[in-house]
């Protein structure tokens, strides 16, 4: 199934939702996950294997402080042109930092869990002036 490429349709229908829990980004030399955890994400890095880990999960590891997933609830296509950069370009304009991961249907930002509350907050404005 293929996803949406027309950038207006994205933004007025992208529907951020929170994900429970708070992640961080985490490293680990090699290229397997150690027994034990279980990343939502994995990225493998000359350095080393990222992981996306439950927060919980990675207090013997070197790793971010605590961070909230927002999920865009729309089937964005792999090929789509400017999606990422509008969101982007929101959060920067609230002066929250994003970390991006493109999934096969979706995109999931990471953002301090801090900010979670103002970037969902940003994201629905944005979304809502293409609506």
């Amino acid at each position: 199934m293929a996803g949406e490429t027309n950038l207006e349709k994205l933004l007025a229908s992208m529907e951020p939702s929170l994900r429970d829990g708070d992640f961080v980004f985490a490293t680990v030399p090699g290229k397997s996950v150690p027994p034990g955890l279980n990343p939502i994400g994995t990225f493998i890095e000359d350095e080393g294997l990222t992981l996306i880990l439950p927060a919980g999960e990675a207090e013997a590891l070197a790793a971010s402080g605590p961070m909230r997933c927002i999920t865009l609830a729309v089937h964005s296509s792999l090929d789509a042109v400017g999606l990422t950069a509008a969101f982007a370009t929101e959060l920067t304009a609230h002066g929250i930092s994003a970390n991006v991961v493109a999934g096969y249907y979706h995109d999931h930002i990471f953002v301090g869990a801090g900010e979670a509350e103002r970037a969902m907050a940003a994201l629905k404005a944005l979304s809502g002036r293409y609506r």
